[in-house]
């Protein structure tokens, strides 16, 4: 079966390691049909387009979307990041943020935090995607005088609470039967109480899911100290792109970091967690592996399951993983 997926190498080393991505999948043996897109912020530097509504409409067509990285220096923070990252996630739908985290013997890195059998860990972020703090409520009043007013809301709906919630207990029903909700209910009383009666409520479907909570200041504290604890967790938009971060730092490196954003059943975009970085742009130095495990988050998706876990054990052993971007792809490609 073919394939109909969107490219968007994007800006600085992101069509670097996409072409690693794009080479590894197809010595993994998957044929895609691609069609590339140039958006990001040179496109935009260019001629003004962030992403349109008319190319929203054209992946809705697609299976699926792989991204590299997106933004240079000479755009304003906020341009390519709501009016392409957020749009996409938004018109798409895309709820749920996936980002899968291990450290040890079997996975691609190993923790700089801590050493020996007690750093191997192997958990799953669920971060809801399109409501939270990003969903953009909010305003000035008086702007750009002393007395400004800003307000930032954060927008948290039965549906969008629930829907991720019960996709974070099917997945720790498939792994190892544990989720733990991170939040911080005892200052959000109103956001918190409903993500907490939510949880709570979708539990009684799942008795044989252990379930537990970790206020989120604490969980920080556990990602660095005991990660092991953790088996699948669940939060909002906020938190989670902060946790997702910091899980990046204590497996090993955002250079190691994959996600997946996800409407199960329908196009679901792919990308690295890491940035354009565009001073290392065309020096060959970007490791390309967060791309290629991304790559094979897009394969899941696509019912490639086979040709993804290959890709996951070709990645494993990081130590001998070295040398420029196209050769560490030419070896994860050779070990297929």
């Amino acid at each position: 079966m073919t394939h109909r997926v969107g490219i968007v190498g994007g800006d600085g080393i992101g069509p670097e390691v996409i072409a690693e991505g794009l080479k590894v999948i197809a010595a993994a043996g998957v044929e895609l049909d691609t069609v590339d897109y140039d958006l990001g912020g040179s496109r935009y530097l260019q001629d003004g387009v962030v992403l349109t509504d008319e190319i929203v409409d054209e992946w809705r067509t697609l299976d699926a979307i792989y991204l590299g990285a997106v933004g240079t220096p000479d755009v304003p923070p906020g341009v390519i990041e709501r009016g392409l990252l957020l749009k996409m996630r938004f018109d798409l739908d895309l709820y749920i943020n996936y980002r899968p985290f291990s450290c040890g013997p079997d996975s691609a890195n190993t923790s700089p935090m801590s050493s020996g059998e007690e750093a191997e860990f192997d958990f799953v972020v669920i971060r809801e995607n399109t409501e939270g703090a990003y969903a953009g409520e909010g305003g000035f009043l008086r702007k750009n005088t002393p007395h400004e007013i800003a307000t930032q809301g954060s927008v948290n709906t039965r549906l969008g609470v629930e829907r991720c919630v019960r996709y974070a207990f099917e997945l720790a029903s498939r792994r190892r039967k544990h989720l733990t909700l991170v939040h911080k209910t005892n200052v959000l009383t109103f956001s918190g109480d409903l993500w907490e009666r939510t949880f709570n409520e979708v539990a009684d479907a799942y008795p044989g899911v252990e379930t537990a909570y970790n206020h989120v200041d604490a969980a920080c504290i556990y990602f660095v100290d005991d990660p092991r604890r953790y088996d699948v967790i669940v939060t909002d938009n906020l938190f989670g792109d902060i946790l997702t971060d910091l899980g990046g730092a204590v497996s090993g490196g955002i250079g190691f970091a994959a996600s997946a954003n996800l409407h199960p059943g329908r196009v679901s975009m792919f990308e690295p967690v890491h940035g354009s970085a565009p001073d290392i742009a065309g020096t060959g130095k970007a490791n390309p592996t967060a791309a290629i495990l991304s790559g094979a988050l897009m394969l899941d998706h696509l019912g490639e399951d086979q040709a993804a876990e290959r890709i996951r054990k070709a990645c494993e052993d990081p130590d001998s993983l070295s040398g420029s971007t196209t050769e560490i792809g030419d070896v994860i490609a050779a070990r297929l």
